[in-house]
């Protein structure tokens, strides 16, 4: 059947809002090296640790504000108004980041972008589910989470890019001659002139250029036609079933009445029952795991990572375009194989592979790997290939299990009536322990580098034996099923 274009495009623009919460989250990383040397946050103390933790995590915080308190405004005022406000908000972000004048100023933009993030990881694929056919739902709504990747993608590229331009002195330097120079200027040694930095500022501008564009494109798209019935608007939500072609527009108009007529009479159950209990633990463990394999402190703190192990800063930069190159491609593999091989098996075998990914870099962190000081050379340089090759393989493994499992698995384990409120605590608990590890990560790698990765390895042997022994499969299950298989009535 021909996908009508004009859904594809409101598909497309929703997903962009994933894309500036993929770009939001990796960027900052790039900039790390410029931001401790500005504000004076030294690698070699856990006060520094502790002010550039907290500096990465303030987005975090955000991220879980903005996913906790997007619901409520966005059942009042519609889907397309909040779109048009968390636009405004990377924009903020983005001209805030640049042009921060301070720590508090740069920690203030940092949590509007996060705020922006946690609405767009509830409204974007909400909105796409609520304006595509049933037949497209599944791929439509899957190009929010590959823009997510997308994002992280050009993000680590844009870094790359721009790290090479500001090493070269071929990025302009007067918008910030405005700032003071205690923002502008890293001192020098042994009373050598200060150096001009600003090349961190662009890398996290540039985020101004998508979040312009999504706003603007939000002018064209309709708003979400199951918002515009639950408010009465039923002649323009039938308009608008016909123009993205939803086969059978009146049938589904009527549909969508009768099933808000039965979410309504449901609405004020309890959500912490007895028979909710088994979802629940569920919905809290995949969030969880998914957090601590590790992946948003890696992906924040890649470039740092392959410092760790003697690269160069454009090195490292390049080797984190490598990381998420590979993360994009197998996020796609994950959702080919998510309805082929299953879930639990997916996640099963995502265990296990980082559980050996993490030990790998772990070790490649650690301590001398020869006894004999002559070949110090030698052992940076296998130090350096075990970190990379175990970073690659991790991000491959975790693409395409925990990446592509998370929030299909916590869509599927809650009854349609509490289904909205288990998708918050899943979010909520991802967030959480996100800003948690984010924080935590620096500070505990400046006096035992690879004491961070042993941690999620063996968080992921967890993992494995908590999947095996309590997830059902839902591969091929309907929803009905999986209830009777949690036991809920």
């Amino acid at each position: 059947m021909k996908i009508n274009p004009y859904l594809i495009m409101c598909a497309l623009v929703a997903a962009l809002g994933g894309l500036l919460f993929g770009f939001d989250t990796a960027v900052i990383g790039g900039a790390e090296e410029n931001i401790r040397a500005i504000f004076g946050f030294s690698t070699d103390t856990s006060s520094g640790n502790w002010h550039y933790g907290f500096t990465v995590a303030s987005a975090l915080i955000g991220t879980i504000l903005g996913a906790l308190f997007v619901g409520k405004p966005t059942e009042r005022y519609g889907r397309r108004p909040i779109f048009f406000v968390l636009a405004m908000l990377y924009v903020v972000c983005a001209l805030g980041c640049a042009f921060a004048w301070d720590w508090y100023s740069l920690l203030a933009a940092r949590f509007l972008g996060g705020l922006a993030v946690g609405g767009a990881s509830v409204v974007c694929p909400m909105y796409i589910a609520e304006l595509a056919p049933t037949h497209l739902r599944g791929r439509l709504v899957a190009i929010t989470q590959l823009n997510v990747v997308l994002g992280i993608l050009l993000a680590l590229l844009s870094n790359y890019i721009l790290n090479g331009l500001g090493d070269a002195g071929r990025l302009p330097t007067e918008l910030f001659s405005f700032l003071p120079e205690s923002v502008l200027y890293v001192a020098g040694q042994d009373g050598a002139e200060g150096v001009l930095t600003t090349t961190w500022r662009w890398m996290l501008g540039i985020q101004l250029v998508p979040s312009v564009l999504f706003f603007l494109l939000v002018f064209f798209i309709p708003e979400s036609p199951r918002w515009l019935i639950k408010n009465g608007r039923n002649p323009e939500a039938l308009a608008t079933f016909k123009r993205v072609g939803t086969p059978n527009p009146e049938g589904v108009l009527n549909e969508v009445v009768e099933s808000l007529h039965t979410e309504t009479v449901s609405v004020n159950e309890p959500f912490f029952r007895k028979k909710y209990a088994m979802p629940i633990l569920l919905a809290f463990l995949v969030a969880s795991f998914n957090q601590l394999a590790g992946i948003n402190a890696i992906l924040y703190y890649a470039p740092t990572i392959f410092k760790m192990a003697g690269a160069s800063t454009q090195s490292a930069l390049f080797q984190s375009v490598l990381f998420g190159t590979i993360n994009f491609i197998f996020t796609m593999i994950g959702m080919l194989l998510i309805d082929k091989f299953g879930r639990k098996k997916l996640l099963l075998i995502g265990s296990a592979g980082l559980t050996v990914c993490l030990l790998v870099v772990g070790i490649g962190l650690s301590g001398t790997l020869s006894a004999d000081a002559a070949n110090a050379a030698a052992d940076s340089a296998l130090k350096g290939k075990l970190v990379l090759g175990g970073l690659l393989t991790y991000i491959a493994f975790f693409a395409f299990s925990s990446g592509a499992v998370i929030w299909v698995y916590i869509s599927e384990i809650f009854p349609n009536r509490v289904r909205g409120r288990g998708q918050a605590l899943g979010s909520m608990t991802h967030w959480v322990w996100a800003a948690i590890i984010t924080f935590a990560f620096p500070v505990i790698a400046q006096s035992t580098q690879s004491a961070p990765f042993y941690f999620f390895a063996a968080m992921m042997v967890l993992q494995f034996i908590l999947v095996w022994r309590l997830f059902p499969e839902t591969k091929g299950v309907s929803l009905e099923e999986i209830q009777k298989k949690l036991g809920i009535q």
